[in-house]
């Protein structure tokens, strides 16, 4: 039997969920479906600047886990780009932070939301 999927620590939800190309003639497919914790991979190593280690302690995963969300959500994101495909954000396996209490960095990028409480439920 696998091991339950662990939660993933995420600071906050993105502010747009999804993307769609401008100027496209014709969508190419269904809309690509990122997890959050894959954007807040992308947000983290990507925007944050932070390294595959840094993000997994922030997010409360093993390195190696990071190693391969990150792959996963690359290859989306360049699917979306070379395709024109459109980008939902949505679902996955994560837990918003409190807003400070499990990460540093939300002090600066979280708001101070009723859901954002520690005994909140994991989002799926």
């Amino acid at each position: 039997m696998p091991r339950p999927r662990k939660c993933r620590r995420v600071c906050c939800m993105p502010p747009v969920s999804e993307f769609r190309p401008d100027g496209a003639k014709t969508q190419a497919g269904e809309p690509l479906l990122m997890t959050v914790e894959e954007y807040e991979i992308i947000r983290l190593i990507d925007w944050e600047g932070l390294s595959q280690e840094q993000a997994a302690g922030e997010m409360g995963v093993a390195r190696s886990t990071v190693q391969r969300i990150y792959g996963e959500a690359r290859k989306k994101l360049a699917d979306c780009l070379v395709n024109g495909r459109s980008l939902k954000i949505g679902g996955g396996s994560y837990r918003l932070c409190s807003g400070g209490e499990l990460c540093a960095r939300c002090r600066h990028c979280c708001p101070s939301l009723p859901e954002h409480s520690p005994d909140a439920e994991p989002k799926t």
